[in-house]
């Protein structure tokens, strides 16, 4: 579901940036106000926990390979705009470090996941879960509904956005400058995937979760759609740490997986002949043009990540590669969340001076 650079036009990049814009401005708002030392950790660990499960590729019907998101936790534990901070951060890391996802396609991906994912999650979960008490399994089949739907709801979008590229973009000869399927294409081999596994992987993950912290930490749950979290620092999230750190060592899992992710093929795939099969007998056995669409080729450049596909250069190893960027891609992460705070702090410090002049 990450859209790379080069599958979606300039325009529609710049569209679908706007549209995400005042999102992002609305949950900084809300974030701000309760922004806090004893936030950041639990902010980041949900941000970390995000980028971590995303690193686990699920095999998907047609040879491709899809992931879960966290989406649904993430909604549930932080409420809707924390979450969408939290995940826009863990796809800004994943795009400019690691190239899993494009830069330019980043507002896209944002709305996809972050924007869209939490904003369903929020309204299912609340609705299906209703006044019943935090320790009721009726929040824990709410927790897995939302998180089923959401996903499968930001790969329509997805799906849509890269569908009716080949309509509105392509050349004199009718090729497509973009993505190359159009929408009797994209929109059910997207959906197929992630109504099956992809979307059972983010309902388990979702339902999972809310049973263990009905158990162990039930006040994490008590602040679903609102931002009165009752954080704890990073004391108190200690455990949750400890698990995490456990889910890094496992990342290697998801190389298992074998196959590309729909819509994610690179520009030497178009040229690679089992690539170029894999590509036909994942999009209903319609063949791929003959040459990467022009503007995908041009685009695709805009950007290098310094550890591409998670796999540091200077490691041997895939498997340790694949932890050590689980491990880099949290304590980025860690650190973008301080410098946030840091920067609200100031930003409330000098609001406050000017307030009592």
């Amino acid at each position: 579901m990450h859209i790379p650079d080069g599958y979606l036009s300039p325009s529609t990049c710049a569209v679908l940036y706007a549209g995400a814009a005042p999102f992002w401005v609305i949950a900084l708002k809300r974030v701000r106000r309760v922004m806090s030392a004893q936030l950041v950790p639990l902010i980041s660990l949900v941000a970390a926990f995000c980028f971590v499960v995303m690193m686990f590729n699920l095999p998907l019907p047609g040879g491709t390979t899809g992931h879960a998101v966290g989406m649904g936790i993430a909604t549930i534990v932080l409420g809707p705009w924390a979450s969408i901070l939290a995940i826009s951060v863990a796809l800004l890391i994943q795009a400019i470090f690691f190239g899993d996802g494009g830069i330019t396609a980043y507002g896209a991906n944002c709305l996809n996941m972050a924007i869209i994912g939490s904003l369903v999650v929020d309204v299912l979960y609340r609705a299906i879960s209703g006044r019943a008490p935090i320790d009721s399994s009726r929040r824990i089949v709410a927790a897995a509904v939302a998180g089923y739907m959401a996903i499968n709801v930001s790969a329509l979008s997805a799906a849509i956005q890269l569908g009716i590229q080949p309509a509105l973009f392509h050349d004199a000869s009718g090729a497509p400058l973009y993505a190359p399927y159009p929408l009797n294409i994209s929109v059910p081999a997207m959906l197929i995937g992630h109504l099956t596994f992809a979307g059972l992987g983010e309902a388990v993950i979702s339902g999972g979760i809310v049973a263990y912290l009905q158990r162990a930490n039930p006040s994490l749950l008590q602040a679903t759609s609102g931002l009165n979290i009752a954080a704890g620092g990073w004391r108190m999230t200690r455990p949750l740490w400890i698990g995490l750190a456990a889910l890094m060592i496992l990342t290697p899992l998801g190389l298992l997986a074998a196959g590309t992710a729909w819509g994610e093929w690179g520009v030497e795939d178009f040229k690679d002949r089992k690539a170029r099969e894999e590509m036909a007998a994942a999009s209903h056995n319609l063949a791929p043009p003959a040459e990467a669409p022009k503007g995908l080729e041009r685009l695709s450049t805009v950007w290098t990540a310094p550890l591409p596909d998670y796999a540091p250069p200077f490691l041997k190893s895939k498997e340790l590669g694949y932890i050590m960027s689980a491990m880099m891609g949290t304590g980025l992460i860690i650190l973008a969340f301080l410098f946030l705070d840091a920067i609200l702090r100031v930003r409330s410090r000098s609001s406050k001076d000017k307030a009592t002049l």
